[in-house]
């Protein structure tokens, strides 16, 4: 269920990679690479497409007191970013205070001013930087070892640096005020060996340099681009297979395993899950449709929920269903608004959230049209509504406990119980299709539990069907249109999703 959901797609911009200086390499996201320091080996990167990896080998000194050595791969940057990474040393390595990470950077001279969080072969954690040219640098030490995820962001005048176990949320090592030249600055990943005569080599896989949505951005009238990733839900590894700068969400995967399908400026597109130009799905006159549509368990139809204009404005969301080829839509609920989320196992039944008497409750609809039933019934926000895979139960999200947290009911509606318990806005539980696993979005606890916003630092979380023991499998910068409707692969390994960058 949303508000406003009606983003059009007037067509599609692959995003290409600049080369800054070497056009026959790649560097993924960077613009390029280059040693800082007199270092005695030359550094390396090598870039791999298809996994998104970065392998770095890098030589120096050390990255401390006023002087600097180091291998960097990097990327020139006016704006404010958020650079996020898994890494991982390759080897035992030599020297226990090596070390690796992200950094922003003000020149490529060694003795410049820089923030880091750097990730030590010993295991220590720390936000390092040097404040003024030439001075000595400081560190902020995280207590525990072994984090291996790390996040740099840079918010104005300020930059924070965050870092994770696999499974956990971010944590915060520490927040500092230094103002960077408007000019430009270097963003990017780094290896120092701690030892001249050395090479240190190590990996950085879901690498995200990510563009956030600037501040004086309007909600539900400013947006900014899109990238259709897939994950697999084992590894966590992450692969972005389509991006665009003109907005796009919430992507259904075909039954064939073939296709995503999802939303764009009101209209529906499809494109294969390799990648490729999206194509447009024929819907007729419903050109203002949202980011609540699905397939039918035999996959030969999708149900669209499109915004009538005979319907009150901002409140007109109704659903229809059609050919998933394309075709005439046919009209369900003709009481608005209503904002489509699951279909029964069976195929006979749509489930749905909708407004009347003034609350927000979900409601049950036969697929060929008749009275709605109302399965919830108070005056908090229920939504997100999905049939298990068995038939037997429905998944939902409620606030109704003072936080948005996933539910449970028998199909009936009877038997409503909380399933999730924690400080965190938890929306959009999604099963997978083989039943043991469901995995859901969860926005920090600042987030106001009636709104499920854009642009924001969230979670994808996954949890058993039975025990409901949560973990983070991705950190990301998304929201709304990220994975509002069922996005599992049909053979339960992978799910979709979308992020979101200028």
């Amino acid at each position: 269920m949303k508000l406003y959901k009606n983003i059009i797609f007037f067509g599609f911009i692959i995003i290409q990679n600049s080369f800054a200086m070497t056009a026959q390499t790649s560097f993924g996201v960077f613009d390029n690479s280059s040693d800082i320091g007199k270092v005695k080996t030359k550094g390396s990167c090598l870039y791999d497409e298809d996994s998104e990896k970065y392998s770095l080998k890098g030589s120096g000194k050390n990255m401390w007191l006023n002087d600097d050595e180091f291998f960097f791969v990097w990327k020139k940057m006016k704006t404010d970013f958020i650079l996020y990474s898994w890494l991982e040393w390759i080897g035992s390595g030599v020297e226990p205070h090596r070390k690796a990470g992200l950094i922003i950077r003000e020149s490529f001279e060694p003795g410049a001013r820089y923030v880091s969080i750097a990730n030590h072969g010993d295991g220590l954690i720390s936000m390092q930087y040097r404040q003024e040219k030439d001075s000595t640098t400081k560190e902020i030490q995280f207590n525990s070892k072994s984090f291996s995820i790390l996040q740099l962001e840079k918010t104005g005048n300020f930059v924070f640096s965050k870092v994770a176990k696999p499974g956990d949320p971010l944590q915060k090592v520490g927040e500092l005020e230094m103002q960077f030249d408007t000019g430009g600055f270097y963003v990017g990943l780094f290896v120092c060996a701690h030892n001249p005569e050395v090479v240190e080599e190590t990996e950085f896989t879901n690498t995200r340099l990510t563009v956030p949505a600037k501040k004086d951005f309007v909600p539900y009238k400013d947006y900014i681009g899109s990238r259709l990733e897939i994950l697999d839900v084992e590894t966590g590894l992450r692969k972005i297979i389509y991006r665009s700068e003109i907005p796009f969400e919430a992507p259904n995967w075909t039954k064939d395993g073939n296709y995503l399908i999802f939303n764009s400026k009101g209209l529906i597109y499809r494109i294969p899950v390799e990648g490729g130009n999206p194509e447009l799905i024929n819907t007729d006159f419903a050109n203002a449709n949202n980011n609540d549509h699905g397939i039918s368990p035999d996959g030969k139809n999708i149900a669209i929920s499109h915004h009538a204009k005979d319907r009150t404005v901002g409140e007109n969301s109704v659903i229809y269903t059609l050919p998933i080829n394309g075709g005439i839509p046919k009209l369900l609920t003709d009481k608005s608004p209503s904002y489509w989320h699951g279909w029964s196992p069976d195929g006979k039944n749509l489930i749905y959230t909708a407004k009347r008497n003034n609350q927000w409750d979900i409601y049950r609809i036969p697929v060929t049209g008749g009275e709605e039933t109302q399965l919830t019934n108070n005056p908090f926000l229920d939504d997100g509504s999905e049939y298990s895979t068995d038939g037997n139960l429905i998944w939902f999200n409620s606030n109704r406990s003072g936080t948005m947290q996933i539910w449970r009911m028998k199909a009936d509606g009877s038997d409503q119980a909380q399933i999730t318990f924690d400080e965190y806005q938890n929306w959009f539980a999604h099963q997978s299709p083989d039943g043991k696993n469901i995995i859901y979005l969860s926005y920090p606890p600042e987030v106001n539990s009636w709104d499920h916003p854009y642009y924001k630092h969230i979670m994808l979380r996954i949890m058993n069907s039975t025990d409901f023991k949560p973990k983070v499998i991705a950190h990301l910068y998304g929201g709304q249109g990220t994975i509002n409707v069922p996005s599992w692969s049909p053979d339960s390994k992978k799910v979709a999703f979308v992020s979101n960058s200028e």
